[in-house]
């Protein structure tokens, strides 16, 4: 359990030698229960399914059934608005409801978040110093999570902190599929287990495994496969190892992709002062999650083509995504050549709403140009992020929009590595929605985690030359 290592961790006790941390927080808040001051609604779902194994619910079967039929029909709950004390079954087990109902309302980062068992973000300085190994994955809940304890710790640590960072899903750490996607031959890891198993006998029984020598951080570059499959749904995405002795590589830069009017995306800056691109979002009819980084949700996560798809919540159909009207799609031309990207990958963005409050939502896409076995393209999820409009300021304090003003919003998306092979389109979708992945906003501006009320709001993405909203790309030097 990596949340209770690094909690321990945290505490510096005198007897931890060595740790694996797969798949952990580093803080709860920023990239984890929250995510840019949204809240993760597997969380949601994750309180449901601990309070039906819970010791109440062992201990008296009617609470048990009570709590089973709740985590079966547990889209129906989330649906029905904020939970309310006393309105769920949660109140059978009132632990989980309370923590429920915190998670829903400690929305700006407060001392809640700040306790040990969330991360250990703000404990970094008195962090237990023993040789440390986080493994991460592309499609893992805790991605950003992983690198930020890497890096944060790499450079206060004396004892070695090494990263491994593979094409998985949460829990699958090792294996060669992550949703719809294949990354055969190589994403498998057959040695994952041997790289464990050096790890400790090498720092617990003193046994020269080699791993003090090796490059600190090892990650798999998805990307450069034949893509899908005429007889199967597997998409065959392909990717290589690649070791380096930091995160981000060496070679590693910030490149910004302009968005432009008409939907291009461009290294070249917009000119002139186009309109904006506006559209309608409404928490009544949500762009639906169709895969990404997921866990503790009973949705799959990975990699899939952006379309409607029955296996998904709130799918209508089985058109792409970006045939809806609230979803703004920006794509460069076929690629001339490969780019390759590895790192961090920021958004600034110009926007503007008629609500006093709203998100806004990105999805980074890897486009398949149309074949015999995909007639009309393939778009594959990279990574995704979203930011709430009332912390664009910082997330202690909320400030709401005024309409007609238009704002600055920066953050970050998960970091990824891939290869955009020749003949792809890099793709980049901007909506105010990925449900049941994120909370709805009801654009209200209300408390939030209570507000009953919604409304939809007419929300603008601006492309223009004083207003140049781009997404920044680590391209690799190739």
């Amino acid at each position: 359990e990596a949340a209770v290592q690094s909690a321990l961790a945290s505490l510096n006790p005198p007897h931890l030698a060595a740790m694996i941390v797969t798949y952990g927080p580093s803080s709860y808040y920023h990239s984890s229960m929250r995510h840019n001051g949204v809240l993760e609604l597997r969380f949601v779902t994750y309180a449901f399914t601990m309070a039906s194994t819970s010791k109440e619910a062992i201990a008296d079967p009617n609470i048990k059934a009570a709590l089973d039929h709740a985590c079966a029909n547990v889209w129906d709950w989330l649906k029905a608005g904020p939970i309310r004390r006393g309105c769920t079954p949660l109140r059978l087990v009132p632990s989980y409801e309370q923590w429920c109902i915190d998670l829903l309302t400690h929305a700006r980062y407060d001392d809640y978040w700040k306790q040990p068992g969330y991360g250990p973000r703000p404990y970094y300085d008195q962090h237990a110093d023993v040789p440390t190994l986080y493994v991460g994955g592309w499609y893992d809940s805790y991605t950003r999570s992983t690198v930020e304890n890497f890096i944060a710790l790499s450079r206060r640590q004396k004892t070695p902190v090494h990263l491994l960072m593979g094409p998985w899903h949460h829990g699958g750490a090792g294996q060669p599929l992550a949703g719809d996607v294949s990354f055969m031959p190589d994403g498998g890891l057959s040695d994952y287990e041997t790289v464990r198993l050096q790890w400790f006998d090498h720092f617990l029984r003193g046994m020269d495994t080699g791993v003090e020598t090796r490059p600190r951080v090892r990650y798999f570059v998805m990307g450069g496969g034949p893509g899908p499959q005429a007889k199967a749904k597997v998409m065959l995405h392909g990717g290589v190892w690649k070791s380096a002795a930091t995160w981000p590589p060496p070679g590693s830069t910030p490149t910004p992709f302009y968005f432009h009017a008409h939907g291009s995306l461009t290294p070249q800056p917009p000119t002139g002062d186009p309109e904006p691109t506006r559209y309608t979002y409404d928490p009544a009819d949500p762009v639906p999650t169709i895969g990404g980084h997921l866990s503790a949700i009973s949705i799959p996560a990975g990699g899939f083509d952006q379309r409607n798809d029955p296996r998904f919540p709130g799918s209508r159909g089985s058109l792409p995504l970006s045939a809806r009207r609230d979803v703004l799609r920006f794509a460069t031309a076929p690629l001339e050549e490969a780019i390759e990207i590895a790192g961090p990958i920021r958004l600034k963005l110009w926007v503007s709403t008629d609500a006093p409050d709203t998100d806004f939502t990105a999805k980074l896409l890897d486009v398949y140009p149309p074949g015999p076995n995909h007639p009309d393209g393939c778009a594959l999820n990279i990574t995704d992020s979203i930011c709430r409009l009332r912390f664009r300021n910082g997330f202690e304090q909320e400030r709401l929009a005024e309409p007609g003003n238009a704002y600055e919003l920066e953050f970050e998306m998960y970091p990824s590595a891939n290869l955009f092979a020749k003949g792809h389109q890099i793709r980049v979708d901007i909506s105010s929605s990925n449900y049941p992945r994120f909370e709805l906003n009801p654009n209200t501006g209300g408390p939030l985690g209570v507000e009953r009320r919604t409304r939809a709001a007419e929300n603008a993405l601006h492309h223009s030359q004083s207003k140049p909203s781009h997404i920044l790309l680590p391209v690799m030097k190739r």
